[in-house]
């Protein structure tokens, strides 16, 4: 049965359909079935990308209803999807998920943990982006399976948009969004294209009978393609052969997180302003919405400013929030935004004429919002001037124009996104890149762009088979595998060429110049990057990168394993690399001897890490090893305890001082005394010394190649316990260690340490006698030093942890002009755990497990009534509590926070403690280091 030619486009805002029957080059639009009213389903072009998951009892099971059965693929009991989502997120507060296609090219999170509504209360069900994508798929195909049950979605040729900057991690997840909702795994013939070209595809599908005559004169189009949540720049270069025009794309933008999001919540952020004044004229300091109630009110600012610069639109529209609760009605405020308000924050704000061609700001200006990493500039036309020297080179080629140092600007236009659906935006790009050229640029005319980009998916379909135009170039960008593991900033990195820009699809490239030697049995770690900017390089060449020119690929790392018996630690292979034809980069290594190939794949979670440690050991390495084998090896040597103890300062003799050891030097160490770790367990002078070292040198659990390994060969150890569990040094250096590394310690691994940690801090004395002899004692200190160190707990652990250490606070006496030490101490210590506890930029943890707002609020407020002058401690744990991040759901309120800068003021607090709580920084090297609780090794950065 011939297939169907289906076109998906998983937009930011909308989700639309477009398909070509079987045997048919006519491209069709598909309406599809959603609710847009309890109990009322109408099809519709349009699927708003938007979850909603309602309180129980708001809804009745019938009124969600839909034409067929579909279990949600995250688990979330009730949901709605689509056009009654958004217009039930937009009543209700914190219970819709939207913009899950921006937090798909997140790095910074854990995109497959459940994440979103971002900030939502507790009891709100959470579905990770990957899932939320994947709903909006299985929707589709629900809706798709019930008009043409014969031909079945997952059975039909389907063409899935991306934007061109999704890096392949982006891509990989979209990919497995389309396998959770059931459309890969069955024989499907699933393409990735990419969304500006898929706009272009479709103008040329729509213009093919004239073609030459709508493109006469034009050299180089510029498709400028501004969504719902990201900004994309294409450059196709035109040519004529034999009459007919040719077209070959030529270069594709960075990733930018940057569009009609951003207005809207700038927009959004002029209102909440707006309505705290009118509500509360007298208050000093506004009062800020919370998450929820703020994604509620950018809701209803996206929908006044399509009015108000729609054409021929009102001159001002009312923005009301509803209240909550019992005042769902009486408790609403409405505020009025005019179309000047949204011409100086979106037109001048966002597309500014820039005349100067001045390119993209990198620093923190942008916006920051709902945990999303928005771009730092918000201004499209510095973007866009950016780019276009990005690829002047390139371009000036396609123009046939000299390099005189002006700025290269393309003669044609091409406009796509919803953004552009408002006249004003359109106009103010095209008369930007007009002044830019010092003439009009042929605009070329984009009827709908909400639906282009799907009509377009199935015109690039249409053209593989040679019914439609089509546009070449290959890959638009180049893949590099990293050498060296230099990151000193500006420096340039050495690197091998995989795969040259203009890589056709499906044609593999071989390195065949280039051998590598690759450990078998063992985890191996690949740094790829990427960059679309035209190096001239080909395959298996050395080049010298300018950081600036690439970005880093997820980490691609596992364990390579032979095929036969050989023992073979390592064996020289080559890389062979290909642009599959699915639109993912494929990379093989390839064994010269035996033709075995091992595919390797991006890893997609977890903590990005650094570089690969260099194979030449460093200088006394071995006489180091020499010394650790002489205490912990297999050789029965008669060691007094004495040479045991000074194993630690025998190593600095040798190597400096520990604290100046770099981070591959420490991580060599941990594997020498992980591969002699039985030796600990000969006397307690052992066991200490190992456990001492072993901490320290894996510390602080993540940052270098192969640590997840690591810590996985550590954590085998700890069901066992310590050896000598009844030395109190031991005891001691046993928790230390996994304090030390619990950064690298899974969420499973550190709700275990939390179990030890209740225990030996609450358990009475019933219950300490049914311990199991593994369960090592740890005293107060040791045990706080722990807690506050497991990031990766639910936040609803960390409030209640926090909730009895502010309590432990409050009961410690504060009367009398001076405390005794050993008050003082314990100050010091519940104080340092509190702020860790309750810190707002968690050191390894992802930004949604940090403790609830609300919680840390109280425990300032406690902090408060303390004399900060007496208890230096409750000030620098302020500072953490307080400390800013840009994101709501995370930030205390603003008058909280004067109350504590206030107080900072007051006491003489360092200047670097009232930054962190006045704007977003990072921290400095005395901070970080107290508190993290060690000193981070030399070249490791906690980027908070």
């Amino acid at each position: 049965m011939t297939p169907y030619l289906v076109s998906i486009d998983l937009g930011t805002t909308n989700t639309v359909l477009a398909y070509a029957a079987p045997h048919s080059a006519d491209v069709a639009l598909f309406g599809i079935d959603q609710l847009t009213a309890p109990g009322e389903v109408h099809g519709a072009l349009l699927l708003p990308s938007t979850r909603y998951h309602p309180a129980e009892g708001e809804l009745a099971p019938g009124e969600l209803q839909l034409p067929w059965l579909q279990r949600d693929v995250a688990g979330v009991a009730d949901v709605i999807v689509g056009r009654l989502a958004r217009t039930r997120g937009a009543q209700v507060p914190g219970r819709m998920v939207g913009s899950a296609k921006s937090w798909l090219s997140h790095p910074g999170v854990d995109r497959t943990a459940a994440i979103l509504p971002w900030g939502a209360d507790e009891g709100v069900p959470k579905v990770s982006p990957v899932a939320a994508s994947a709903s909006y798929l299985a929707h589709v195909r629900g809706a798709w399976n019930t008009r043409f049950p014969d031909y079945p979605l997952e059975r039909q040729q389907i063409v899935l948009t991306v934007p061109a900057s999704f890096d392949e991690g982006a891509r990989a997840l979209t990919l497995e969004a389309a396998r959770l909702a059931g459309l890969q795994g069955h024989g499907t013939a699933l393409r990735l294209v990419e969304e500006p070209q898929a706009a272009l595809y479709d103008w040329l599908y729509r213009h093919r009978t004239a073609l030459a005559e709508h493109l006469a004169g034009v050299k180089l189009v510029l498709v400028a393609d501004v969504g719902g949540g990201t900004t994309d720049f294409s450059l196709v270069k035109v040519t004529l052969e034999h009459g007919e025009p040719v077209l070959e794309r030529i270069g594709v933008g960075n990733h930018l997180i940057l569009g009609g999001d951003n207005m809207d919540l700038a927009l959004a952020h002029l209102v909440e302003t707006r309505l705290s004044s009118s509500s509360n004229a007298a208050a000093e300091t506004p009062q800020r919405l919370s998450a929820g109630r703020l994604a509620q009110l950018t809701e209803r600012c996206r929908a006044a400013k399509e009015q108000l610069l729609a054409a021929g639109g009102p001159e001002q529209v009312a923005v009301t929030l509803l209240g909550s609760g019992s005042k769902l009605i009486g408790g609403s405020r409405s505020v009025m935004l005019t179309r000047d308000d949204v011409r100086q924050i979106v037109v001048d704000g966002f597309f500014p004429l820039n005349a100067e061609q001045a390119e993209a700001r990198r620093t923190r200006g942008g916006i920051v919002e709902f945990g999303l990493p928005y771009a730092s500039d918000a201004a499209v036309t510095r973007h866009l001037a950016s780019f276009l020297r990005q690829h002047a080179a390139a371009a000036r080629a396609a123009l046939g124009i000299e390099d005189d140092g002006s700025l290269p600007v393309p003669d044609a236009l091409l406009l796509n996104g919803g953004v552009f659906r408002a006249d004003a935006l359109a106009q103010r790009l095209a008369d930007t890149l007009a002044g830019w050229r010092g003439a009009p640029l042929r605009l070329l005319h984009n009827d709908d762009p909400d639906v282009a980009v799907a009509r377009g998916g199935v015109a690039y379909g249409l053209a593989r088979q040679g019914l439609a135009p089509s546009i070449g170039g290959g890959s638009p960008r180049s893949y590099y595998l990293l050498l060296d593991g230099d990151k000193a900033p500006g420096v340039k990195r050495r690197a091998v060429c995989l795969l040259p820009r203009g890589a056709q699809p499906g044609i593999e490239v071989t390195l065949k110049e280039r051998s590598f030697g690759l450990r078998l049995g063992r985890p191996v770690r690949f740094h790829l990057v990427s960059t679309v900017t035209d190096l001239r390089h080909g395959a298996g060449d050395l080049a010298e990168l300018d950081p600036a020119d690439f970005v880093a690929l997820p980490t691609v790392s596992t364990v390579l394993k032979a095929g036969d018996s050989r023992v073979m630690k390592e064996i020289p292979v080559r890389l062979a690399a290909a642009l599959s034809e699915l639109g993912t980069l494929e990379v093989h290594c390839v064994d010269e001897a035996s033709g075995q190939r091992w595919l390797l794949e991006f890893q997609l979670r977890g903590e990005d890490e650094a570089e690969e440690p260099p194979e030449v050991p460093p200088a006394r390495y071995a006489d180091a090893v020499e010394k650790i084998d002489r205490i912990f090896g297999t050789r029965t040597l008669q060691v007094e305890g004495k040479e045991v103890r000074q194993l630690r300062s025998q190593l600095e003799h040798l190597l400096g001082s520990r604290e100046k050891w770099p981070t591959p030097l420490l991580r060599h160490l941990f594997d020498a005394l992980m591969a002699r770790a039985k030796g600990r367990r000969r006397s307690p002078e052992h066991e200490r010394v190992w456990l001492n070292l072993a901490g320290w040198c894996l510390r602080p659990g993540f940052g270098a190649p192969l640590d997840d390994w690591r810590i996985g060969q550590l954590w085998a150890l700890f069901d066992s316990g310590a050896q000598y569990f009844k030395d109190g040094q031991v005891r001691g250096e046993w928790w230390t260690l996994w304090r030390r590394v619990a950064g690298g310690l899974a969420t499973e691994a550190q709700l275990r340490l939390l179990d030890d940690f209740a225990f030996n801090l609450q358990a009475d004395a019933s219950e300490r006698g049914r311990r199991p002899a593994t369960l090592v004692d740890g005293g107060e200190e040791d045990m706080l030093r722990l807690g506050a160190s497991l990031e990766r707990i639910p936040a609803a652990y960390k409030a209640e942890i926090g909730n009895w250490m502010i309590g432990k606070v409050n009961a410690l006496p504060v009367s009398g002009p001076k405390f005794d030490a050993r008050t003082l101490a314990s100050f010091t210590r519940y104080l340092w755990a509190l702020g860790r506890v309750g810190a707002r930029h968690p050191f390894h943890g992802s930004a949604h497990e940090v403790a609830p707002v609300q919680d840390v609020q109280n425990w300032l407020e406690s902090l408060l009534k303390l004399d900060w002058k007496k208890i230096e401690p409750a000030g620098f744990a302020a500072a953490h509590l307080a400390r800013m991040t840009g994101d709501r759901s995370r930030d205390i309120a603003p008058a909280l926070r004067e109350q504590i800068l206030a107080r900072m003021t007051a006491v003489g607090a360092p200047a670097t403690w009232s930054a962190m709580v006045r704007q977003v920084v990072e921290l400095d090297q005395a901070s970080e280091q107290r508190m993290f609780g060690d000193a981070l090794p030399p070249g490791l950065k906690l980027l908070a």
